[in-house]
């Protein structure tokens, strides 16, 4: 999904800096302008990676629909420039270019199906018992 913007140049972060803590409080989403993140989720000590996202995708939207902790922590693998967009401006920018809405659904309908297609050999195995 990509998010032109006008003059805005993003916001740059190094190798190993987390973009998203996990709990955080979340108001806002990121699109990657440059550079690719993975998404980690904390499990006891540790993180287990869910997956790897890279230039012109979009990550944190669910902030933009629903205020609640961040579900999981995003951290850079390289060098990696995002643009910071929150909900007033997500709203204004949909006003302009209602495709976006569009884009972000279809995003978010992808990732939906990825999630149901990784869980269901468990709940094959879950029903089996």
């Amino acid at each position: 999904m990509e998010m032109h913007s006008t003059g805005e140049l993003g916001r740059v972060y190094e190798a190993g800096e987390w973009l998203i803590r996990q709990g955080e409080s979340a108001d806002c989403m990121f699109v990657i302008q440059e550079g690719e993140v993975e998404i980690l989720k904390r499990h006891g000590d540790e993180h287990v990676r869910l997956a790897v996202r890279g230039s012109g995708e979009i990550i944190g939207e669910m902030a933009i629909f629903e205020r609640q902790a961040r579900s999981a922590g995003v951290r850079c693998l390289g060098r990696v420039r995002v643009l910071t967009v929150d909900r007033k401006n997500f709203l204004r920018r949909v006003h302009e270019d209602p495709s976006l809405a569009y884009r972000v659904v279809q995003s978010l309908s992808r990732r939906v199906r990825e999630l149901s297609d990784e869980i269901a050999p468990f709940k094959r195995t879950g029903a089996d018992q």
